[in-house]
């Protein structure tokens, strides 16, 4: 099967297809079927290893070319499997008979009937996904994640000197550090990160209805609890939830989906501060050759970039919210709207991607304008009231609040020279007026936060 870019229906496939490729391993629906046939395989061999009596003899020899039939799978085998499917009309059974016909391959055919023994289709789609999910988080996200507030940790050292105007609901507030207001945002998407580890990745694998009943009716004298936790512990990776139905509740991938919506709701918090400061001229971006800004106005540079992330950002938590908030209902033991639903698992992921990637992109084009930031500085002293009717506070001056308040609020405009006038008409010492008066917009910046 081929696609074209240009024909895909989804721009993740298309437009965005560079930017969004690795997750092919892990989301596509070749991943889904190699991850279901390293499963099998694994369960085969753990049964070996028990061992049931009917595989005791089996030489183990053979896991290295069985394991093959995983560690080499192919498009060409995904597209096996797909041609089975045409027959059975159900992938997982045409993924089990594909398995059959590599064993009849290897001369083990004889063991071929211990090849999803005793399992349903969940307790393989419901470990597979677990596992990919898992894989795509610490292979791909988690690292560009880690790239991104390394980026940001950097222009947060970068600028941590640079003073700041700050504006709390839009207006003029005490000013803050250019450095410092990157640290916030690396710091919220750190803490999140690490959330997102402590999220146990879960699977459902306890026979068609989660009571091991096929299991228990052919060897009632195995502890079937006892292995199967050990085989998804410790030979898949994941952990396994005891007491289930035929599904995987999904509880834990739900709180994954949150917690990424939540990483999600930050990166457009910087999106939009970002565009915003390059809106107020704070930030110049760098020009590349040949790029157009705009079809109409040659002059314009826009900050698409941020744009961008924010839009697929939205979709992204969309896409997580309904996961969420769907895929823990489930009719009664078993529905099938969770299949269909997952199949889409990967979307707000590669969503997620392009975003960072855009967001990383736009970053590398900031130009700081401190001519801007220091003249917006300089056009608002009113903001040193609070440090004077602070320090006069100090001092038990009587009223300092309301002294400051009827200075500020005067139409006029406040500046370096009504400061001063200002300070002069205080009943305060001279030494008072001389610390006063060493207070600017620039420098009433507060404690460093950022560190080396």
């Amino acid at each position: 099967m081929s696609l074209s870019e240009l024909r895909a229906v989804s721009p993740i496939d298309g437009r965005y297809h560079s930017k969004t490729k690795e997750l092919q391993e892990y989301f596509s629906e070749y991943a889904l079927f190699k991850y279901r046939v390293w499963v099998e395989i694994e369960y085969f061999i753990q049964l070996c290893e028990l061992p049931l009596p009917q595989l005791k003899g089996f030489d183990p020899e053979l896991y290295g070319p069985i394991r093959n039939i995983y560690l080499n799978f192919s498009e060409a085998d995904a597209a096996a499997i797909k041609e089975i499917e045409k027959t059975t009309n159900h992938d997982v059974k045409a993924t089990e008979y594909f398995i059959k016909e590599k064993f009849e391959e290897l001369g083990i055919g004889n063991q071929k009937e211990f090849i999803h023994f005793g399992l349903t289709s969940q307790d393989i789609n419901n470990t597979a996904n677990p596992m990919m999910i898992r894989d795509a988080i610490e292979l791909v996200m988690a690292p560009q994640l880690h790239l991104f507030i390394e980026q940001v940790t950097g222009f947060a050292k970068e600028w941590k000197e640079v003073p700041m105007l700050a504006r709390t609901h839009g207006q003029p507030a005490s000013p803050t550090r250019l450095g410092k207001e990157f640290l916030v945002f690396a710091e919220r998407l750190d803490q999140q990160l690490s959330y997102l580890y402590e999220i146990p990745i879960a699977a459902k694998f306890g026979g068609a209805t989660g009571n091991f009943n096929a299991h228990h009716v052919a060897y009632p004298e195995i502890d079937w609890i006892t292995f199967s936790n050990k085989f998804l512990i410790d030979v898949l990776g994941i952990d396994r939830s005891q007491t289930t139905t035929q599904i995987e509740h999904y509880d834990h991938f739900a709180a994954l989906c949150d917690c990424m919506k939540r990483i999600n709701t930050i990166l457009i918090d910087l999106s939009r501060d970002i565009w915003t400061y390059i809106s107020m001229d704070y930030f110049k971006q760098k020009i590349k050759t040949g790029e157009v800004g705009s079809s109409a106005m040659p002059h314009k540079v826009n900050p698409i970039d941020f744009e961008n992330a924010e839009g697929n950002l939205g979709i992204a938590n969309a896409l997580f919210e309904h996961l969420a908030a769907k895929l823990p209902i489930s009719r009664l033991q078993r529905d099938l709207t969770d299949s269909t639903v997952l199949r889409n698992v990967g979307v707000p992921f590669a969503n997620t991607l392009v975003a960072l990637k855009s967001m990383e992109k736009g970053l590398g084009k900031l130009l700081l304008n401190e001519r801007a930031i220091y003249a917006d500085l300089e056009n608002n002293w009113a903001v040193v009231a609070e440090a004077i009717q602070t320090v006069l506070r100090r001092e038990g001056y009587p009223k300092p609040y309301e002294a400051l308040k009827e200075l500020t609020r005067k139409n006029e405009k406040i500046n370096a020279q009504s400061i001063s006038d200002f300070v002069e008409t205080l009943n305060v010492s001279d030494q008072v007026k001389s610390e006063l008066r060493l207070i600017t917009p620039s420098n009433y910046t507060g404690i460093q936060l950022v560190s080396e």
